[in-house]
């Protein structure tokens, strides 16, 4: 563990930040409590959708919240004026902390990228540059960004911001490999998302929350998170299709909310999906009570070779819960699971693969738990909070 002498005085940019008790992706919660533990102060700009600046101590970590409105249901255009209206709210804000040592910079929006460059240049604090999603290869994988002009300004702006950056952390070891290619010489550190293993644990069903949930006597597959088109549920739709003519006893859950709810909801109701519960988007504990009655834990992505590369909070959790792991794509999470054997992939292209490859685990509970422990000791061995927190401090204390 590093502990610094010192006072270090490290900035977060992340308009995405959010607490255990809010719920949504934690990352940067876990990455800010890493360092306030080893007694750096931390201060945080991040965005809420009310319409005041607000500041908040939140277990050591001091909060900015700039009044820039974000929401999931956002089309590009809107979430584009979102993300350049932090940046301003960030370069207003910065001339407070320009005694800062570092600023640690996560993207997405790859945008976050100007406000730390401009840090840099005006008070002459380094930066470090966390990539979750590679952008701008996504929006024009998914077809968002269709301008030729427009798409090689983002490639130039985002190789500038990785060349003018102290470092980068890529979330997986595919988007630092990417990184490295377009970055020849490039220092990059991998640090994944985290389990949070104190948390999430392996435990037998709660028959209260079975009856809650009404699931009993029903093997439970769920799906939490966004609900936006990179996430490709109607695949999920599907699976839950071809299981109800299949007479399979699942019950599926859609935990989330995005864009594309209200038309998901739609085409459930169309197929009669009786089998299919949609669920509000919830914090930490919420997600916590699903997964107890939950046997399987499905990653669902879109077909685009891009998002192969992700490393997406669900999984992790998953593994933590110790649930057989579903997923639907390549890549290297593809490797881990079945290299480790705490998981399946189905065809993308065939739902009845589903229940093709589902039923032995249906059928067979000590098959499950089998795969359900091989989760739980990955998550331990390679992506607990306790060890990859460890190693994001180190990044400070080499820097």
């Amino acid at each position: 563990m590093v502990f610094f002498l010192c006072t270090v005085k490290i900035l977060i940019l992340h308009q995405h930040f959010n607490t255990p008790e809010k719920g949504g992706a934690i990352r940067s919660y876990y990455l800010a409590k890493a360092l306030v533990n080893r007694g750096i102060k931390v201060v945080v700009i991040t965005a809420h959708n009310e319409n005041l600046y607000k500041k908040e101590i939140t277990e050591g970590i001091d909060v900015r919240y700039l009044p820039v409105a974000y929401n999931n249901r956002f089309g590009f255009v809107a979430r584009s004026w979102s993300f350049i209206k932090y940046v301003k709210g960030v370069v207003g804000l910065a001339d407070q902390f320009k005694d800062f040592n570092y600023c640690y910079a996560i993207s997405v929006p790859l945008t976050v990228g100007l406000a730390a460059i401009w840090i840099k240049k005006r008070y002459n604090i380094p930066y470090i540059f966390e990539v979750g999603d590679l952008w701008p290869d996504a929006p024009i994988q998914m077809e968002f960004v269709k301008n030729y002009v427009f798409s090689e300004a983002l490639y130039f702006l985002e190789k500038s911001i990785y060349k003018s950056a102290h470092s980068v952390v890529a979330l997986s070891p595919a988007i630092q490999s990417a990184i490295e290619k377009k970055v020849p010489g490039i220092k990059t550190h991998l640090i994944p998302n985290m389990a949070d293993c104190d948390f999430y644990k392996p435990e037998r069903k709660d028959p209260t929350l079975e009856a809650r949930f009404q699931v009993q006597n029903k093997f439970v597959v769920s799906y939490i998170g966004a609900v936006g088109v990179a996430n490709g549920l109607d695949y999920f739709l599907e699976c839950a299709n071809a299981a109800r003519k299949a007479e399979l006893p699942i019950h599926f859950f859609i935990c989330g909310d995005g864009a594309l709810v209200d038309r998901l909801k739609k085409n459930a109701q169309q197929l009669s999906l009786t089998n299919l519960t949609f669920l509000d988007f919830t914090n930490r504990k919420g997600v916590q009570e699903l997964l107890n009655v939950t046997d399987a834990s499905f990653i669902c992505y879109k077909q685009v070779l891009i998002l192969e590369t992700g490393s997406p909070n669900k999984f992790f959790d998953g593994l933590a819960a110790g649930k057989l792991i579903i997923i639907n794509f390549g890549g290297w999470i593809k490797k881990e699971i079945e290299e480790n054997q705490c998981g399946i992939y189905c065809n993308p292209q065939q739902p009845t693969d589903f229940v093709k490859k589902i039923t032995p685990f249906i059928s067979d509970v000590a098959f499950t738990q089998e795969y359900g422990k091989n989760s739980r000791s990955l998550a331990e061995r390679k992506y607990s909070r306790e060890k990859l927190s460890a190693q994001f401090a180190a990044i400070f204390g080499r820097a």
